[in-house]
């Protein structure tokens, strides 16, 4: 196939919103794909060149492509500035300028996927003394020999700015799509995604071997695999209703890390599948210390601790440690403990399909004793007012609460289900729990906030089922001044012309500005209520009047939302969902 080709496909997605209408575009295109090109025309859909969860990034910024436009168009620089001010975008631009200058010039070529495919790579894969200009002479000759719309959708990979409208589900949507015209097999895909979240090689295995290629998917050291999440309950007695007889652990408030070690290497995968392993190097060397397997994958907590007292602290400052410069001195002002709680996979055995209680035992033979690693303290429990009696200890010693996790449940990579239940301490607003939500937009600051440039922001949550964000709540008070002035320098590369067209946001709460859905930030409120402005969870039904023709609306949100903490460890599908949201409303009717 063509890159022309794939790019009018490119400017097909572009151009529609519509779920349904983008995984059907997308199968037709995985249809046309050669089994040796699908793999790397998963990742170019991505705008990427790799697997999400490795740091292979372009790197180019705006002068760097403007100097390759020129060099490769052989046009003025002023004015590719001057088209690139007109248009707004410099994908646009290189279009424009390709096609004033199509009549001069014959140098496009029928250039094949694979080959340009390898020269992006080349280009996000060049660092070094030189690699500056290597970029650009790179993509100066690939968009010499472009036609124009490939010239477009090139510039903007390199830039990172694709964005077509979809996430990673669409393309799994796709895929089945492409072998049985529906959406059938999208939860068979997905759970091999969720223990290899790699699209490139899902796409090439379903291309080459079927549906049943996937059958075969196990964990594999260096590959992260998606984390299972808990599901929420507020008393010990509803715990014990639902699970029976459970594993009771300490939930701690740290950075949760799953460990990958293949006997000398260890890599450090965030929640958000980030590689964080450089952040940890006291985390680095407890592993290579302590455990004991010729290669693993384990999860666990990494929590700061009090050198003084021994005692835990708090989120905000062992968030500290999450930095890229001066990370030796950091390291020895806040050591971090890395509390472990579960076992994936060791030496050739896969554990993710085995019950709790054999994942624990094999953790437990793989952590030898030493300092910085420990195995999560447990006890069985079938009583609820032990459960309580563990609960408060661990509030009392400076703990979210505790994990609950059924003996015979298996580890969901990826999914929330009862086979863990979070219990966290209770505080003075009636709703127990917080929520991460993604920056949508926001408004401009007036008298003080002025000098921000932000007055207040609206606050949304994922809809997993449409792919789309809902709003819960516009927040204007409660950040310090150092938290509006991160929010503003953070927003400043998310700003949008215009609303995303996945965002549903009711008029009433327009902003005047809108941003890409990037920024999660956790929110405590005082309960979660009704309202007729926020669309998350808006249900329709008979005015009081009885009549069929009039409705009244109201969605969720959130009253007396305060922010919590910025969550540069969750990505926005990562945010709290709206069957999530319906949940802890549900219990918060409960409580009441």
């Amino acid at each position: 196939m063509t890159f022309k080709h794939l790019s009018e496909y490119f400017s097909k997605l572009e151009k529609t919103s519509l779920r349904n209408q983008m995984t059907e575009i997308l199968a037709s295109l995985f249809h046309e794909a050669e089994r040796g090109e699908i793999g790397k025309l998963c990742y170019l859909l991505q705008g990427r060149v790799a697997p999400l969860f490795t740091a292979v990034e372009f790197g180019m910024a705006d002068k760097m492509v403007i100097r390759a436009i020129v060099q490769g168009l052989f046009v003025d620089g002023g004015k590719v500035v001057s088209v690139f001010k007109s248009e707004g975008d410099l994908g646009n631009a290189v279009q424009k300028l390709k096609l004033s200058e199509s009549g001069k010039r014959k140098e496009d070529k029928e250039l094949g996927i694979v080959e340009v495919y390898d020269v992006l790579y080349q280009i996000a894969t060049s660092n070094g003394t030189g690699s500056q200009e290597k970029k650009i002479n790179l993509l100066g000759d690939l968009l010499k020999y472009s036609d124009p719309l490939s010239a477009k959708y090139i510039v903007r990979m390199t830039l990172a700015k694709l964005r077509l409208g979809f996430s990673d589900m669409t393309i799994l949507d796709a895929l089945s799509w492409m072998l049985t015209s529906s959406k059938s097999l999208r939860a068979e895909i997905e759970k091999a995604y969720n223990v290899r979240p790699d699209l490139g090689y899902i796409g090439s295995t379903i291309k080459t071997k079927g549906i049943k290629g996937l059958s075969h998917v196990i964990p594999m050291v260096g590959t992260p695999i998606m984390m299972a999440r808990a599901e929420r309950m507020t008393t010990g007695i509803d715990i014990i209703e639902k699970v029976g007889k459970c594993a009771v652990e300490p939930k701690y408030d740290g950075f949760r890390l799953q460990v990958h070690f293949d006997g000398k290497n260890v890599s450090l995968i965030s929640r958000n599948l980030e590689n964080v392993t450089a952040m940890y190097p006291d985390i680095v060397e407890g592993v290579k210390k302590q455990i004991k397997a010729k290669k693993t994958i384990f999860e666990g907590e990494a929590i700061g601790i009090n050198v003084e007292t021994g005692e835990y602290l708090p989120f905000q400052e062992t968030v500290q440690r999450k930095r890229k410069y001066d990370i030796e001195a950091k390291a020895k002002e806040i050591p971090l403990k890395l509390f472990a709680f579960d076992c994936l996979f060791a030496d050739g055995e896969e554990y993710l399909y085995k019950p709790y209680l054999m994942r624990r035992k094999k953790l437990e033979q793989l952590v030898e004793k030493g300092d910085t690693i420990y195995v999560a303290h447990k006890e069985i429990v079938a009583d609820p007012k032990r459960l309580e009696e563990i609960f408060q200890d661990a509030v009392t010693r400076g703990l979210e609460g505790v994990m609950a996790k059924k003996l015979d449940g298996t580890y969901r990579a990826g999914a929330r289900d009862f086979n863990w239940i979070k219990y966290k301490r209770s505080y003075a607003g009636k709703l127990s729990d917080t929520i991460d939500a993604v920056v949508m937009g926001y408004d401009l600051g007036q008298g003080k906030r002025s000098s921000f440039g932000i007055g207040d922001f609206l606050i949304g949550i994922y809809d997993k089922k449409k792919e789309n964000y809902l709003t819960v709540a516009k927040i204007g008070t409660g950040l310090t001044d150092i938290e509006w002035q991160e929010l503003q320098v953070r927003s400043q590369k998310l700003r949008t012309k215009v609303k995303p067209e996945n965002y549903d946001v009711d008029k009433a709460m327009s902003c005047d500005v809108w941003m890409k859905p990037e920024i999660v930030v956790e929110i405590r409120a005082d309960e979660i209520t009704r309202s007729p402005v926020h669309t998350a969870g808006r249900v329709m039904g008979p005015s009081k009047s009885g009549s069929a023709l009039e409705v009244k609306v109201a969605g969720f949100a959130l009253r007396f939302p305060r922010l919590e903490r910025f969550r540069g460890d969750k990505k926005p599908e990562d945010a709290t969902n709206l069957s999530e949201l319906e949940t802890m409303y549900d219990l918060q009717i409960g409580n009441k």
